[in-house]
């Protein structure tokens, strides 16, 4: 009896013993404190990171922190950040385990009901250094759908949600397209044909729509001046809403000059027709005459020297040899052949002195140049003649 009673004595302050050490524990952590068996590896240098999350659900410390699913730590811990209201975790990582210091924390679940975990993942693209004793940001923090976020959804859906509306449009297109196959067919056809079209022109849509890029550039480049033109505007507007009633009048005074000229028009067409009736035998002969009229018009502008002549010239000269005979007895003689006296009119008695017909009456012509028989010449070519010496 006695040994009955030690062994239970020993067994109670065994217990009592736990129970402080348990006590212990739970003044610094609670339970989460105490290690549990099979957990990850820390290692002889561990590192320590914190990730922030909008809601971490029922993840406790203890859970696992894992990398390609493989366990590298525990959660430490759980705290609110007070400051910006979100949940910071502390981990601690074995520290032969190396990731970037841009890595990203998932919180996950290791099977439909099973605990949840933080899954450490490195960037797709350009890792940067390496972390070690860092915060992860929330930016780069995430969690999974929980079932029963999944469950509440699916009951949303099929408990008065789209799948009752999907179930009248369903009807209604079947109202809709019963008995109206051949014009569905045909308005289907005529899509297809527009997509054709469109297709084929793509090219000049593409150039078209360059064109709109390229105006509505040079319209952005030349944007103060658009505004200068538009505010400029408003003066020269102004002006013309004060000469209004010059312009109305001066419209009216336009319309009143048409109605005058058509009415003059009106009576005048038959003097206008007839006028163009009489203008019309000579049109007909200037039409007959063909390129004698031009070639009459050519050589009247040409005179004295007519196309021919300028075919002679080779640059911008020509060569003329002209003789003058200045011998003033042929001068006179050419002028007494005259048949009108260069006196006439100055000395009426001379009239007809220089030869051609005599006068008769009162006073007698006398004849410049008249021949006798042998070669004598009398009348004024001689005497003129004798006196100058027979030049």
């Amino acid at each position: 009896m006695n040994g009955r009673r030690t062994r239970r004595a020993t067994l109670v302050a065994t217990l009592a013993a736990g129970l402080v050490t348990l006590a212990g524990c739970q003044g610094l952590n609670g339970l989460y404190g105490v290690p549990l068996p099979g957990g990850a590896d820390l290692g002889d240098h561990p590192y320590t990171v914190h990730a922030e999350f909008l809601d971490v659900l029922d993840l406790v410390p203890q859970s696992a922190v894992k990398v390609n699913d493989v366990p590298v730590g525990r959660v430490d811990s759980i705290t609110l950040n007070k400051k910006t209201w979100t949940a910071d975790v502390a981990m601690t990582v074995n520290g032969d385990v190396t990731l970037p210091a841009n890595a990203i924390a998932d919180l996950r679940q290791s099977s439909l009901l099973g605990e949840k975990y933080i899954e450490l993942v490195a960037p797709a693209s350009n890792p940067v250094g390496t972390l070690a004793d860092a915060t992860i940001p929330l930016s780069r923090t995430n969690r999974n759908s929980e079932v029963e976020e999944v469950l509440g959804s699916l009951s949303m859906l099929l408990n008065g949600g789209g799948i009752q509306q999907i179930q009248t449009i369903a009807k209604e297109l079947n109202a809709a397209t019963t008995g109206n196959e051949p014009e569905i067919r045909a308005l289907l056809s005529n899509v297809n044909t527009l997509m054709s079209d469109l297709d084929a022109h793509s090219a000049d849509i593409t150039n078209a729509l360059d064109g709109l890029n390229r105006l509505s550039a040079t319209l952005a480049a030349q944007k103060d001046q658009i505004a200068g033109a538009l505010t400029n505007l408003g003066p020269g507007l102004d002006v013309l809403n004060s000469q209004r009633d010059q312009l109305v009048t001066m419209l009216q005074s336009l319309s009143s000059l048409s109605g005058v000229a058509v009415d003059t028009i009106n009576k005048s067409q038959d003097d206008l027709v007839a006028d163009l009736k009489a203008l019309s035998p000579t049109l007909s002969q200037l039409a007959k005459s063909g390129t004698d009229l031009p070639n009459a018009l050519q050589l009247l502008l040409t005179f004295p020297f007519t196309d021919g002549a300028a075919q002679g010239i080779r640059g911008d000269y020509e060569n003329l040899y002209a003789t003058l005979d200045l011998n003033l007895g042929d001068l006179l003689d050419n002028i007494s052949r005259s048949r009108q006296s260069i006196l006439d009119g100055i000395i009426p008695q001379l009239q007809g002195a220089t030869g051609g017909s005599t006068g008769t009456g009162k006073n007698p012509t006398l004849p410049l140049n008249s021949t006798s028989s042998g070669s004598s010449s009398t009348g004024l070519g001689g005497i003129l003649s004798g006196l100058l010496g027979g030049l």
